[in-house]
């Protein structure tokens, strides 16, 4: 899922104290030739709030059952994001399908600006101070896709320094 991105760190669920937000249910249905079957899909990120997070979408017949699918699934694709002080190290964009979404680090004390589907997934990483902007469709499940692909991007200065061969003194000083 995430192999076009460099520097994505996989985590294992285990001994984390991981929290999940519910993004959104929608109601699906299928027309047959015997009427209308319901059914619901759930779309949820899960997060220790301390720069680890995932998503995961569930279906199914009822709205209980999707969301356990949607945490499970959220639960085997948990990735670790660069945080700094409690914001973003760097500004970012992201994009996916007709969603396009901007991050801008912010001052301490700011908090999260941001709407639905891009809070729930930066109040799981664990960011304070955000400010964000949701361009483009309002697609609940291409906004998190979107979010997703912008803090995959994110490169903490540890990891420049170390990619371009140089120490964190010399990244700074220039």
């Amino acid at each position: 899922m995430y192999q076009d991105y460099k520097n994505v760190e996989h985590v294992k669920p285990g001994g984390l104290e991981l929290k999940d937000r519910l993004v959104g249910v929608q109601r699906v249905t299928k027309v047959t030739k015997g009427g209308r079957a319901f059914g619901f899909s759930a779309i949820v990120v899960v997060g220790d709030e301390n720069g680890v997070v995932g998503h995961g979408l569930g279906k199914s017949k009822e709205v209980a059952d999707a969301i356990s699918k949607a945490v499970e699934d959220a639960k085997k694709n948990l990735v670790r994001i660069p945080l700094h002080k409690g914001t973003l190290p760097h500004e970012q964009k992201g994009k996916y399908g007709g969603a396009r979404v901007l991050l801008l680090p912010a001052a301490t004390g700011t908090g999260i600006i941001a709407g639905g589907a891009i809070r729930a997934v930066l109040e799981s990483v664990g960011v304070h101070d955000v400010l964000s902007k949701n361009q483009g469709s309002s697609n609940p499940h291409n906004v998190v896709k979107a979010t997703f692909d912008a803090l995959l991007q994110l490169r903490s200065a540890d990891t420049v320094a170390k990619q371009r061969g140089i120490t964190l003194e010399k990244l700074f000083k220039g």
